[in-house]
């Protein structure tokens, strides 16, 4: 999703900038705010899976030989974090639409988008629409800001504290202990590369909640375009924060490019399977689960039949 935030939202935006004209017309300013909602979205819940997972990791009785979790409930995992996400933003498409202004020093018209409902909605979605658009600006700060950030400090402060506990009657193997710390601290960097990135968004909603009379309308759009940028700036980062902190997704992303650099040909086919069994024994540790250490299977006596 952040990838498609910078390849679609990110060049409207500039576009608007250079030209003062909207690109796509009213679908983008429909669009845009539907796809920058959904990240948000994307992102919190996808925090709050990954600190229960962390959770699930410490209290479970066997965690060093904790079985695989399929790839099915995996998938399903993520379709719920994206449907709902989804769901969730779809007032912001009945939300915006495209408005026109002539400016006073130029005489040029600039098309801009507005956070207006249309009048020719139905009346019951008219009315859903208006209390979606009041009460927006506590949405977003209970549930795109508080509910990640405090959800994944409740959740490392309680795996913690049960982690202590364990320390004095059960001894852990010191891999993977450490494993178990790497990955609560690409949780947490993704956390505070969140929180940081999504500060200024709320704060300035709240400003222009209880101040929007008082501030120009160039003030206001250049508001919006800082908040538009820290979000791109939050979908940049990111990708390259997990690729580093993540080890065995950084392996895979460098044998996918390396792969697709070589080219296939008749000598790659060694390379390629001894990449694919490289990576199969580097995803032992994952975001969303432990491999469990496998025994080595026990060896045959050879010799004659007598």
């Amino acid at each position: 999703w952040d990838f498609l935030i910078l390849f679609f939202c990110l060049p409207v935006v500039i576009f608007n900038e250079i030209t003062k004209k909207r690109l796509l017309g009213d679908m983008s300013c429909r669009i845009v705010p539907f796809m920058e909602v959904s990240s948000l979205g994307v992102t919190t819940f996808s925090l709050c899976a990954l600190g229960i997972d962390r959770f699930h990791a410490a209290t479970s009785p066997q965690a060093s030989t904790r079985p695989i979790e399929q790839c099915q409930s995996i998938i399903a995992k993520l379709a719920v974090i994206w449907v709902g996400s989804m769901t969730l933003s779809v007032p912001e498409i009945l939300l915006w639409q495209l408005a026109q202004d002539t400016s006073p020093v130029s005489g040029v018209a600039t098309e801009y988008c507005t956070m207006k409902p249309s009048s020719r909605l139905p009346e019951s979605i008219y009315s859903l629409v208006l209390t979606y658009q009041n009460a927006r600006m506590w949405w977003y700060f209970g549930c795109y800001f508080c509910l990640p950030v405090l959800f994944t400090v409740s959740c490392q402060l309680v795996t913690r504290r049960i982690r202590g506990s364990e320390k004095k009657s059960d001894c852990r193997g010191a891999k993977h202990g450490q494993c178990e710390g790497h990955l609560n601290c690409t949780i947490i960097a993704l956390t505070v590369i969140y929180g940081l990135c999504t500060t200024p968004e709320n704060v300035c909603n709240i400003v222009v909640a209880y101040m929007s009379p008082d501030m120009s309308k160039q003030t206001l759009d250049l508001l919006n375009l800082i908040n538009q940028f820290f979000l791109f700036f939050k979908c940049s980062v990111t990708p390259v924060l997990l690729l580093c902190l993540c080890r065995p997704l950084g392996q895979a992303f460098m044998d996918c490019c390396c792969c697709c650099c070589e080219g296939c040909g008749p000598d790659t086919t060694s390379s390629e399977s001894s990449a694919d069994s490289k990576l199969k024994t580097e995803m032992s540790s994952s975001i969303f689960f432990d491999k469990p250490r496998e025994t080595p299977p026990p060896l045959l006596a050879l010799g004659t039949p007598c």
